[in-house]
């Protein structure tokens, strides 16, 4: 299998306002609601200035605005155009490798028609496998990069998908904010280390789990070590053993979370 990761350049402030309005006409939206959006984003204007020189002023006719609800929303409209149609098969056939390079050019035709950019430079392939025989796909005429490990949405994807990485990001993250809360919190009472740890310090280490879960006993080990630490800062807990704090804390370790966590994933 390869996996390709696109990024586009400015992406939220180079959407053009003209053609998003003129999608959510074809997707369904009445004549109120595309003038109010238009109202909404239209009509600003920008100027720059350096060393006390102002430039004139000018039209915004780009972009949705980030940090608002909407501007996700409009972008994930905007980019919503169905392209990627083919029935793509392994990627160790001459099919297979041509499939992905036609989308991949029906992506960078859209770019053009659609006034937006790719940033090449960080579009990389991840060919999983090791007997992948790595073919090299290319946007427009610039080959795309092949990558050891991508960052996917917070979860480190290697090309051996094996997460040993991603315990090892994620561990001394956590083990840090387990710091802060050492050396800022006076108080060792159960409730208030409990309290903190639950929502400083383990999300670092379940957070997308199912995806990358343990598979060796060392990652097990570097990840429990964290939950170790945290509960031997409750007051009295110090001289128990590791099983016998989870026994009185009434808590599992994070071994057992995965499996509470699959379990549940599996039900829904």
């Amino acid at each position: 299998m390869d996996v390709i990761y696109l990024e586009f350049c400015k992406a939220f402030d180079t959407v053009p306002h003209n053609i998003l309005l003129s999608k959510l006409g074809r997707h369904g939206f009445d004549g109120w609601t595309v003038w109010w959006i238009s109202n909404w984003l239209e009509g600003c204007i920008q100027r720059v200035g350096v060393n006390g020189s102002m430039s004139r002023r000018t039209p915004v006719i780009s972009g949705v605005p980030q940090g608002s609800v909407l501007g996700p929303l409009l972008f994930n409209i905007f980019i919503n155009d169905n392209l990627i149609d083919s029935e793509i098969g392994a990627v160790d056939t001459p099919e297979g490798w041509d499939a992905i390079q036609r989308d991949l050019d029906k992506l960078e035709k859209w770019t053009c028609v659609n006034l937006m950019r790719f940033n090449k430079a960080k579009c990389k392939v991840l060919h999983l496998s090791q007997g992948n025989c790595q073919y090299q796909y290319s946007l427009g005429d610039e080959r795309i990069e092949s990558s050891p490990a991508e960052n996917d949405l917070g979860v480190l994807v290697d090309e051996k998908l094996i997460m040993t990485q991603q315990c090892v990001l994620a561990a001394p993250k956590a083990n840090r904010f387990l710091g802060c809360i050492k050396r800022s919190v006076a108080s060792r009472s159960r409730e208030g280390i409990l309290l903190l740890c639950s929502a400083l310090v383990r999300p670092h280490l379940k957070s997308c789990a199912q995806l990358w879960s343990c598979q060796h006993k060392k990652d097990m080990e570097l990840l429990d070590w964290v939950q170790r630490r945290a509960t031997k800062m409750v007051r009295e807990m110090e001289k128990l053993s590791y099983e016998e704090r989870l026994r009185e804390l009434g808590l599992f370790s994070l071994e057992k979370r995965r499996l509470w966590g699959d379990l549940i994933a599996a039900f829904q």
